[in-house]
């Protein structure tokens, strides 16, 4: 784990080491003035002039001015190296992300990926500050305090032999019940980021049938659930503190105690005041030191969650991989299927595909048709390598998907989905994800083909209208519209249609297949679609039931032998709800 996010350190190792020196700087000098104090006091009591004292106080006024100098650059290179490795780790993160296959991201959740996002980026970061800067002066300090309390107290310096020892017991004793605590608590933040972000994106729903008291009360039992696990993880972490008194008020009652007596019973001989006072001060210090490897300890266990959820991500390996020596080059729009099984995990017991086996010529618009489940959206995706089979062979212009250059194959498919995404900027900008180059005559062209011109005319800006996040601002029809266009503008060698004309009325979607023929007839078009109208004049039409090919045929064909396509057929003809389904 930290081998794996210090390694995206990079360019701030500069501002680390810089910090690590200028903090070793400050701990030797805050070391040594108590023992130059002490000097002072000792030669004060033995009867020196003036000058001497002046000399002695000014060397350490420098000191101190030192001193404060490498802790405020300490305290820039520090924050400068702490935000630099957040935003390197946003980035490999989000750049991991994206090499993801629909797999990966099955397993993690949009809503735990998130959290590693935020949440625990945030908490590394500033655990990486207090290492670079506590954890790093505060055993250096601990270590220059006893040294210099042992030349300066000798025996006197015993009682951190006692001290010191009593303190890791509590804070390990401390670490091994608040870890897991804390591993629980992140567990359900993942959980309640779950909720909200499925609340937020389903706010119509939840309105629409008034369950807003429903899922306050929902989010409020999560809330309080991960109150209660936070309480006791920090009820167990808030021991650290009496723990750190207990010590400290030790040291301070033996250093008094036994020094007082060393100094009565020796008439100055073996310790004298000066000798005590810094001991006193060293004393402190190294309490002090202890309580703030305490505070880092207790960040680095709150944190070391954090970081073994961002490490998972990052040593992630991608399910779908660009192969040696990848085909850059997809020669033509021919899809193949030999065999093919598939299913969503390696420990899954059912598959979602099995025996699938059919060719589908370059060109030729095709129809899958089936029941809800049948696995017609699976089916598409194994095309362009969202997910790889679990058996058998899917080929693109006769060359195995695997084999070829991931973008190269995927830029060669472009899909529209049932559930369309818009992404905030302009109409133009959206557009413009199908082909970055497209002149404003040909996003006008592909958005007539897509029957999506005449309501743009009638916004304002017009192609220059502004899509709310989310395309909140257009209906669902003209959601669907402006992806169609958007996939017209990348000119495929294949268009995957997922039930993308399923809000508008068949009328509209007659002219959009029909707009197919004549701007992309050389593309392999695949339309899925529960209503038979849409894919009855295709070139072929599949039939899936339960994961496996029931039939194939034109339309005609399978009206006279597909029993379930017939019964379709029939009930949104004879049924007429054909626009409803």
């Amino acid at each position: 784990m930290f081998r794996t996010i210090f390694r995206c350190v990079r360019e701030y190792k500069s501002a680390t080491i810089l910090t690590i020196l200028f903090i070793t700087g400050e701990a030797i000098i805050e070391a040594v003035i108590p023992f130059i104090t002490a000097k002072m006091v000792n030669s004060i009591s033995e009867g020196v002039e003036l000058s001497f004292i002046i000399k002695i106080g000014l060397i350490l006024v420098l000191l101190t001015l030192i001193s404060l100098a490498f802790g405020g650059l300490a305290g820039y290179t520090s924050a400068k190296a702490a935000a630099g490795l957040s935003k390197n780790l946003r980035h490999d993160i989000f750049e991991k992300v994206q090499s993801f296959a629909f797999s990966n991201i099955d397993k993690f959740s949009s809503a735990s990926l998130v959290t590693r996002l935020t949440t625990d980026i945030n908490n590394v970061q500033m655990a990486f500050m207090m290492m670079i800067r506590m954890a790093v002066r505060a055993p250096l300090m601990l270590i220059f305090s006893i040294i210099m309390a042992f030349i300066m107290g000798g025996k006197l310096a015993m009682t951190f032999v006692i001290v010191i020892p009593f303190m890791l017991a509590g804070l390990l004793t401390i670490a091994k019940f608040a870890m897991p605590a804390f591993h629980r608590v992140f567990k359900k933040y993942d959980k309640l980021n779950e909720s909200i972000e499925e609340n937020v994106r389903g706010m119509r729903v939840v309105k629409g049938f008034s369950r807003e008291e429903e899922e306050k009360k929902k989010f409020h039992v999560a809330a309080e659930d991960i109150c209660r696990e936070f309480t006791k993880a920090e009820r167990i972490v808030a021991c650290n503190g009496p723990i750190m008194q207990v010590c400290l008020y030790f040291n301070m009652a033996f250093i008094l105690i036994v020094g007082s007596r060393m100094i009565i019973t020796g008439s100055g001989s073996g310790i004298n005041v000066g000798d005590m006072s810094s001991m006193l001060t060293y004393g402190f210090q190294v309490l002090i030191q202890l309580m703030m490897l305490s505070m880092v300890y207790v960040m680095l266990t709150l944190s070391a969650e954090s970081g073994r959820r961002i490490a998972e991500v990052l040593n992630e390996k991608t399910d779908i991989s660009n192969p040696e020596n990848a085909v850059t080059e997809v020669p033509n729009g021919e899809i193949s299927f030999h065999d093919v099984g598939f299913k969503y995990s390696q420990l899954a017991k059912k598959f979602a595909l099995s025996d699938i086996d059919i060719t589908i010529p370059s060109g030729a618009t095709v129809g899958i048709i089936g029941g809800t489940g049948s696995s017609k959206s699976t089916l598409v995706q194994l095309i362009p390598r969202l997910y790889d089979v679990t058996e058998g062979t899917v080929m693109v212009g006769g060359i195995d998907v695997r084999k070829y250059d991931l973008n190269a194959l995927r830029d060669s498919v472009a899909m529209v989905l049932q559930k369309n995404v818009l992404f905030s900027g302009s109409i133009k900008d959206n557009l413009r994800w199908g082909n970055p180059d497209a002149t404003d005559e040909e996003m006008m062209e592909a958005c007539k083909l897509a029957q999506a011109h005449e309501f743009i005319e009638t916004f304002p800006d017009g192609y220059d209208t502004m899509i709310e996040q989310g395309g909140t601002n257009v209906s669902g029809g003209q959601k669907q519209r402006l992806c169609i266009a958007r996939a017209l503008l990348k000119r495929p060698k294949i268009l995957i249609l997922d039930d993308s004309t399923s809000a508008v009325d068949t009328k509209t979607d007659a002219r959009i297949r029909a707009g197919f023929e004549k701007f992309i007839p050389d593309t392999t078009k695949i339309i899925i679609a529960q209503r038979v109208a849409s894919v009855q004049n295709s070139d072929m039409i599949i039939v899936l039931d339960q994961g496996r090919i029931s039939a194939v045929g034109t339309h005609e064909e399978l009206l006279n032998m597909s029993d379930i396509y017939r019964e379709v057929y029939e009930q949104q003809t004879n049924g007429g709800d054909g626009d409803a389904a």
